[in-house]
């Protein structure tokens, strides 16, 4: 007896027919209060040796069709290994063909990362001396909004430049908190020597999920309001958009100095940064030091590349909305928004499994060099 389910964390699918085990029919579920849609995470029972072929009837509708050429969906038998299947797409609908080893297996469109998992990687983070949890508010849902502070201690903290990493303002960017994983792995190692030259000279203040409420529900853009977090930054408030609001706040606080903001790109097959250019009043010498962090990253690690990304100016009058934009404007400093793919790399493909969690968390760990790199400039 086959059976389809999604009522778990960060679950999101509804079944129209599964009258064989040719014919499944599935639909996307919309993002509350709100016409995105294009996560899917499901569970299938009772397939194991069968020909399964599954199509997603509303693809075509989805916020990004674009995003399903040469695309391929992730399965998981024990939900911590997540490899590509057979997938394509036509007539606007995303059909996958698999036959699974195993009686249960999970299907979706990135390898998710659940909030219990995020609750898990700040209480390890905690365990670290050199790590602070600060709770900077509640959600919308009730949810805890977490940010990390990462310094050896308070002393001399004032000379110190202060640099925020931000990820999962698109909560279905699962990708964006597994680089911000491999972020903090790489701070809490006391034996780095990078590490422990960056602290002498840094605070890093990370908040590795900053939408709890979109990831839970199954949503890919917005919150429990249906706001899209990363339009909120000009003018965020207490009813559409808390988390903003408190992020934002404690950067009032703190100040910043460098601005790195994680997310995933639904089109384009490759890893990429989108800095300032375009954005109103931005000068020179910030637009120097954005080209020059990424061509050191680009430098350091070869999953990044500099030929693609978005044009200036693509956001056009909503650009002070945005999170970088509004950041590096405030702030007079750089701030970029980093991009990784739901598909492969195209340039390194992996045919087992795409751009995965690991190389995401590998990316986050070599962001380092270019902050250095930045650093000895200044």
């Amino acid at each position: 007896m086959l059976k389809i389910s999604s009522q778990f964390d960060a679950g999101n699918i509804e079944v129209v027919e599964a009258s064989s085990l040719q014919n499944i029919q599935l639909s996307i579920r919309k993002d509350q209060h709100s016409d995105f849609f294009q996560w899917f995470y499901f569970r299938v029972q009772g397939g194991q040796g069968e020909a399964l072929r599954m199509r997603l009837v509303n693809a075509g509708e989805a916020a990004y069709p674009d995003g399903w050429d040469d695309y391929k969906a992730v399965a998981s038998y024990d939900r911590q290994t997540w490899f590509r299947v057979p997938t394509v797409y036509e007539n606007g609908e995303l059909i996958i063909e698999h036959t699974p080893d195993q009686n249960s297996i999970y299907y979706a469109y990135f390898a998710p990362y659940s909030f219990e998992q995020h609750l898990d990687l700040i209480a390890a983070a905690q365990q670290s001396w050199r790590c602070e949890v600060v709770d900077v508010g509640s959600t919308l849902d009730g949810r805890d909004i977490n940010l990390l502070r990462i310094a050896p201690d308070e002393s001399a903290a004032d000379h110190r430049m202060n640099i925020w990493i931000t990820a999962r303002q698109h909560p279905g960017e699962t990708m964006a908190e597994w680089f911000v994983e491999g972020v903090l792995e790489r701070l809490l190692d006391e034996d780095d020597a990078l590490v422990n030259w960056l602290l002498e000279r840094c605070v890093f203040w990370l908040v590795p999920n900053m939408n709890p409420d979109g990831s839970v529900r199954g949503h890919l853009r917005t919150n429990a309001a249906g706001a899209n977090l990363n339009r909120e930054w000009q003018t965020p408030s207490l009813e559409k958009s808390p988390e903003i609001l408190f992020v934002r706040d404690q950067m009032m606080v703190h100040g910043v100095d460098l601005f790195l903001d994680i997310h995933g790109d639904e089109a384009l097959p490759c890893n990429f940064i989108a800095g300032q250019a375009g954005a109103p009043d931005v000068t020179d010498k910030i637009l120097a030091e954005e080209a020059q962090f990424v061509a050191e990253l680009c430098r350091v690690n070869p999953d990044f590349q500099m030929d693609r990304g978005y044009e200036p100016g693509k956001f056009g009058p909503e650009t002070l909305t945005v999170g970088s934009f509004w950041v590096g404007h405030h702030f007079k400093c750089p701030a970029m928004t980093i991009e990784m793919p739901f598909k492969d790399y195209d340039k390194r493909p992996d045919p087992v499994y795409g751009w995965s969690p690991e190389r995401s968390r590998k990316l986050g760990a070599s962001i380092l060099h270019p902050i250095q790199d930045w650093l000895a400039t200044r």
